[in-house]
C-alpha cells in the first residue's frame, strides 16, 4: 500500500529531530513507502469548493542540520491525498479552529488525523471534564470571586490558561498567595477566555506521566520529572524524561477513555497522569513518541501507521 500523505505542521527547519513526534511519524511513513507533502497552516486555503494548500514534496533523513529536503513548491488539492496530518502546535486559538473547519470539508474521504471535528470539540483541558471521577477537583471560570472560592476550598492550586500548551502560563498558588487577583488581571488583559484551576497534586514532584494511546489502546508511557525548583514537568521547560511502566490505575484510566477516543477518530493521543489522577487528554498535537521508543524499544510510529493503513 502506497499512500499520499500531507503534513500540516509548524516550520520543519527548527525542529529537534531527536524529540519531535511529527518528524518520527514522517520518517516511519517514508520507510513504509508512502509519499510525503509538507505545508504550514498559513498555506491552507478554501478556494471555490476546494481545500488547497501551498507546500512542498518532502523527504526526511535523520541527519542533524540536514534533516529534510523539499521539492518545488506546489499548490495541491488536499482531497486528492489519502491522509492529512493535523500537527501544528497550539495555542488552540481561532486560527487553529479555522483549520479544523476547513479540513472537515475533505474528511473522511481524505483521512484527517486526528479527526478535526473532535479535535475542535475535545481540546485537551475540556475533554477530561467528561470524566470527573478520574480527575482532581477542577474549575473552569473567568469570574475572580468564583476562582477565589475554589482556592479557599482546596488550598494549594494550579492556575493556567484554558487553551495554552507546553507549560506556558502555568502557576502554582499556595492557599495564602495574594497574587490571584493580579494574575487574573494579567490573563484578562490578554484574552477573554476562562481560566482553569485545579487542586495541586504534590505527586507531581515524582513526575507527570505521559501515556501514549494509539487508536484508544495504551502502548506505553514516559515519566516527565520537573527540574529542581519547578512545578511544571513539560519537557519544553526543562522536564526530564525517564522510563516508567504502566500501572493498574493507568490501565483503568485508558480503559475508560479509550473507547471514546477510538469512536471519535483520535488515533494518536497523549494523556497526562499525576499520581492516580488524569489531568489532560492531548489530542491536538501530542508528543512523546521518540522518548518512549528509546526507553521501551517499541516502534510506536509503526503502530500509528498500522492503525491508519487499516482505515484506507
Amino acid at each position: 500500500m502506497t499512500l499520499k500523505i500531507a503534513f500540516q505542521m509548524d516550520p520543519i527547519g527548527p525542529i529537534n529531530i531527536d524529540a519531535d513526534s511529527t518528524f518520527r511519524i514522517a520518517e516511519e511513513a517514508q520507510a513504509r513507502g508512502h509519499s510525503l507533502f509538507y505545508y504550514t497552516p498559513d498555506k491552507l486555503a478554501y478556494d471555490q469548493g476546494r481545500v488547497m494548500a501551498k507546500g512542498w514534496p518532502l523527504e526526511v533523513q535523520r541527519v542533524k542540520g540536514d534533516h529534510f529536503k523539499l521539492g518545488d513548491e506546489q499548490n495541491v488539492d488536499l482531497s486528492e491525498f489519502d491522509v492529512v496530518w493535523l500537527r501544528q502546535d497550539p495555542p488552540f486559538d481561532m486560527s487553529y479552529i479555522t483549520t479544523t473547519h476547513i479540513l472537515d470539508m475533505i474528511h473522511p474521504k481524505t483521512l484527517v488525523v486526528n479527526d478535526p471535528f473532535w479535535v475542535r470539540n475535545y481540546p485537551e483541558k475540556l475533554l477530561v471534564l467528561n470524566f470527573p471521577d478520574l480527575t482532581p477537583p477542577t474549575m473552569i471560570a473567568r469570574d475572580l470571586e468564583t476562582l477565589k472560592t475554589f482556592r479557599a476550598q482546596y488550598g494549594d492550586v494550579i492556575l493556567k490558561p484554558l487553551y495554552g500548551n507546553g507549560g506556558a502560563g502555568v502557576f502554582k498558588m499556595k492557599g495564602g498567595d495574594s497574587n490571584l487577583a493580579s494574575l487574573h488581571e494579567l490573563f484578562s488583559g490578554i484574552n477573554r477566555e476562562p481560566l482553569i484551576m485545579q487542586q495541586f497534586l504534590p505527586d507531581v514532584s515524582k513526575g507527570d506521566k505521559r501515556v501514549i494511546l494509539v487508536d484508544g489502546e495504551p502502548v506505553g508511557a514516559i515519566n516527565r520529572v520537573p527540574a529542581e525548583g519547578e512545578t511544571r514537568s513539560n519537557m519544553h521547560v526543562g522536564g526530564r524524561p525517564e522510563k516508567v511502566e504502566l500501572t493498574d490505575r493507568d490501565r483503568e484510566i485508558c480503559a475508560r477513555i479509550g473507547p471514546l477516543l477510538r469512536e471519535k477518530g483520535q488515533i494518536f493521543v497523549g494523556i497526562d497522569v499525576i499520581g492516580k489522577w488524569l489531568t489532560e487528554i492531548n489530542v491536538t498535537s501530542p508528543t512523546g513518541i521518540q522518548e518512549l521508543e528509546r526507553f521501551d524499544g517499541v516502534n510506536i510510529a509503526e503502530k500509528i501507521w498500522q492503525a491508519i493503513e487499516a482505515r484506507r
